[in-house]
């Protein structure tokens, strides 16, 4: 009996290929979309213009294609120069192809840009494509800056893009009281705001200027449409090299600077600007520089130490086998390397978390304690107080012949590990193996540009987690100048960097790297307070006149 419906044949050949149009947002990473981040994670191919990839590229898969976007330049082929390929080419050629595209564009792709060309070329040649909405910048910009483009009385809101805005367009929204958000660059301000007051708007009328929006780059200048060519002439913004950097402005009465006062939010973060140095490997810094991020700094990671394999294997390899056999009631993790030294050992040897059955473990702080937990180990034991090698012995049990049938513990930990918590187990009555799992070593020094920021004052902290980062850091990059803010994790750490001419600012309340950040954190609110409430200018440490002195704060 044949088939009624219609044959197979009779349905179009659908192209494997697929575009997503992308919206980037502002330029604060944060602000993707959850589909912006599921479409990236599934793309073949990523087509970005460069100042977007950064954003983007972190949460495409390893492996995809990143062609470099360029513009078709008539001229070099007039002269037989080969034809570059611009973004439309790219994504037609890689969606032909059958290849799952991204065209990732700044801000909104129906807002921002010229990605509507780019969707119809699509459509013309039948390639399926979808479109993931993100914050346009005459959005986000203005809201990162503290200016709301409407109140509870509501008001007409008018964009505009100074580059292609027709004088009949100046003339509509210089006769209307509506609030203007205007696309331009920084040294065509002055001349945007002389066609507003041209076609009819007061010269009194409030006038913010942001540029590098929703970043930590980000600066907004408050002034009105008559006054703003002055203000820029006395703060010496323009003339500039950076004149044709892109700024969002916007005019009218929510604009003032009485409510920027109020509302600036993101500038008023209480690090916000700080460039700060984070002095550790960087899967360490990882967090660390997270955490900083949301204070409003901008963290350069140095790796001061280098973590390696021990010289001598096999007094690891054997204690790793004595876990499997039963030889320990104990095993002791003093730092996330130590951790990670084990995993590695386990996997080389094809086992997993489950080889730990039987064995209390214990970590000496929350950071080891998350390690153990992400390989799938439970710790039986964290200090209460202290984190450190002296907390754990406060809670370490006394041997018990009679609960303990083994008393035996397992201590992988570095070759330069001092003696506290071996002498302190041995006065409880346990037996340790004490075994090197890894080496540090000093990392190699930092790019010269980086050094010449320690030394000349480009950082305006430095986070100190350990005296060996002190010690490693002058060593590979020099002693960092006298206007850094120098941050320490604790006492010891303190005392090591004072021993090479530091001046300590912030010492954090408890042996923590979270609790150092918050500490740092802390002094810059003060620090900001402090000259608000003097009339001054907030400024960051590294702009103050060198030689400046500050007493240590402890938070």
């Amino acid at each position: 009996m044949s088939p009624t419906g219609p044959a197979a044949s009779d349905f179009p050949v659908l192209s494997a290929g697929h575009v997503t149009f992308l919206g980037a947002g502002p330029g604060d990473p944060g602000l993707l979309t959850l589909r912006a981040v599921e479409a990236l994670a599934s793309a073949d191919v990523l087509v970005a213009e460069p100042d977007v990839l950064g954003v983007v590229r972190c949460h495409a898969r390893a492996g995809v294609s990143t062609p470099e976007l360029t513009v078709v330049d008539a001229q070099s082929t007039a002269v037989g120069v080969p034809v570059l390929r611009d973004a439309a080419n790219l994504v037609m050629e890689a969606a032909k192809g059958g290849r799952r595209v991204v065209r990732a564009v700044a801000g909104d792709p129906g807002l921002d840009g010229n990605a509507g060309g780019e969707m119809l070329a699509c459509a013309a040649a039948g390639i399926p494509f979808e479109v993931v909405p993100g914050v346009a910048n005459v959005v986000g910009v203005p809201a990162y800056a503290g200016v709301p483009l409407r109140d509870a009385q509501g008001a007409d809101v008018r964009f505009v893009d100074a580059r292609t805005a027709s004088e009949r367009c100046w003339s509509e929204v210089g006769a209307s009281d509506a609030t203007c958000v205007i696309s331009t660059t920084l040294d065509a301000v002055a001349s945007a705001a002389g066609e507003l007051v041209s076609a009819g708007r007061k010269p009194d009328t409030p006038l913010t200027v942001t540029v590098g929006g929703t970043t930590t780059r980000q600066r907004t200048w408050t002034a009105t449409l008559g006054t703003i060519a002055q203000l820029f002439k006395q703060a010496k913004v323009l003339p500039s090299p950076e004149g044709h950097r892109p700024v969002i402005a916007v005019v009218g009465e929510r604009s003032s600077a009485a409510q920027r006062d109020q509302l600036a939010w993101f500038e008023s973060k209480p690090m916000f600007g700080w460039k700060v140095l984070v002095p550790r490997t960087k899967e360490q810094a990882a967090s660390l520089s997270d955490q900083l991020r949301s204070y409003g700094a901008v963290p350069h990671e140095v790796p001061t130490i280098a973590v390696e394999p021990p010289r001598t294997p096999q007094q690891m390899e054997r204690a790793v086998k004595g876990l499997v056999t039963g030889r320990y009631e104990w095993i002791a993790f003093t730092s996330v390397n130590a951790v990670k030294a084990v995993r590695e050992k386990f996997e080389e040897y094809g086992l997993d978390a489950r080889a730990f059955a039987g064995i209390k473990v214990a970590a000496v702080g929350e950071q080891t304690a998350a390690a153990l937990v992400d390989f799938g180990v439970k710790p039986d034991l964290v200090p209460s107080g202290e984190q450190s090698a002296a907390g754990l012995l406060e809670d370490w049990p006394p041997y018990d012949p009679v609960f303990d049938p083994i008393d035996r513990v397992f201590l992988p930990r570095a070759d330069i590990a001092t003696e506290t918590l071996v002498a302190g187990l041995i006065e409880l009555g346990w037996e340790v193996d004490d075994v090197t799992a890894y080496r540090t070593v000093r990392a190699s020094p930092p790019p010269a540009d980086t050094r010449e920021a320690i030394k000349g004052g480009g950082f305006d902290a430095v986070l100190f987690t350990s005296s060996s980062t002190v010690r490693n850091l002058v060593g590979i990059a020099g002693k960092p100048h006298n206007v850094t803010v120098i941050a320490c994790i604790g006492p010891a750490t303190a005392k090591t960097a004072e021993e090479h001419g530091l001046r300590v600012d912030v010492l954090s309340p408890e042996p923590s790297v979270h609790k150092l950040a918050e500490a740092l954190a802390a002094f810059g609110a003060q620090r900001r307070d402090a000259a608000k409430e003097a009339g001054d200018p907030v400024t960051r440490p590294s702009e103050r006149r060198p030689g400046a002195r500050r007493r240590r704060t402890t938070t």
